[in-house]
């Protein structure tokens, strides 16, 4: 099995690319100063937003590669692993990465809201591609925690910082926005392709297998992070990639009650509900009445 490095502070990415270590919580690494390295995958013990200046090798990311392009963003979370693929046995590394430990972010606004921002769990061919006014924008950031780690820390530094951070961060919301929508072909495309998705699987074993299908599978099926799967149904439709499921979930359904030959039990089942009561409590949320008593209207 493959050997991942463990890269578990601030200081210690620091050192490996050849940094200074200003603040031992966050910095804005230059990755043009690191020395030639070989291929690897590292796990990273703090968040980190790579920004790649020119094209640079093979990332690969979970079970995906991404071809680096100038000007994107990939966004990597603790604890997840990432790693470069080359056909070269050394590369020089390009770009600037910031990076900022969980702990600069406790007792902050941030601190409690990092969750919400969701691109941190996505995959890196689910990247965030800057067009140059959006690149600038983003350098302009880096610039401001540069500016604050290089001037001495005081009892400012952590509010200026960790400001900047979350400015960055929303920057980085708005500019995912737009590329939603750029991309709306594409998007197009997925919501096709998770509605063709739903059919196959509730016209399947599936459901009485392994019960309804979840977020997580689906995402699964269609290559993308749950994440981006959500956040993409979303931007597209105005409803929850689960809201999607749950209503057509209830729309087989209310064409499966017309068949008087099968009880709402089995019905339920095959439909993977684990438990008919609650079937019957999610139909009559969907519809205003019970199966049953759909049953007798129609």
């Amino acid at each position: 099995m493959e050997n991942v490095i463990r890269i578990d502070t601030v200081g210690q990415f620091n050192a490996a690319n050849n940094n200074e270590t200003l603040h031992p919580l966050v910095n804005v690494v230059d990755l043009s100063k690191a020395d030639k390295r070989f291929n690897r995958r590292i796990s990273y013990g703090f968040y980190t937003v790579f920004l790649k200046e020119i094209k640079c090798g093979d990332l690969h990311y979970g079970c995906n590669y991404y071809d680096y392009e100038e000007g994107t963003l990939v966004f990597v979370g603790p604890g997840q692993v990432i790693g470069v693929e080359n056909n070269v046995e050394h590369y020089q590394p390009k770009g600037h990465a910031l990076a900022f430990h969980p702990d600069l972010l406790r007792g902050t606004s941030l601190g409690r809201h990092i969750a919400d921002y969701n691109f941190f769990s996505y995959e890196v061919h689910e990247a965030l591609h800057l067009s140059e006014s959006e690149r600038k924008t983003i350098f302009d950031c880096y610039a401001k925690i540069r500016y604050e780690l290089e001037r001495g820390i005081d009892k400012h530094s952590k509010t200026l910082i960790v400001s900047n951070i979350e400015l960055l961060l929303n920057y980085c919301v708005r500019f995912y926005d737009r590329q939603f929508i750029t991309r709306e072909n594409v998007n197009k495309g997925i919501l096709q392709k998770f509605e063709e998705l739903l059919n196959a699987y509730f016209n399947s074993a599936k459901p009485r297998d392994i019960g309804l299908p979840s977020v997580g599978y689906c995402a699964d099926q269609l290559n993308l992070s749950a994440n981006y799967f959500g956040d993409l149904i979303k931007k597209e439709t105005g409803k929850s990639a689960q809201e999607h499921i749950q209503l057509k979930t209830m729309e087989i359904a209310k064409d499966r009650i017309f068949d008087t030959s099968r009880s709402v039990s089995e019905i339920a089942y095959e439909l993977g509900f684990k438990y008919p009561q609650h079937f019957a409590r999610s139909f009559k949320q969907h519809t205003g009445v019970t199966p049953n008593e759909y049953r007798m209207l129609n």
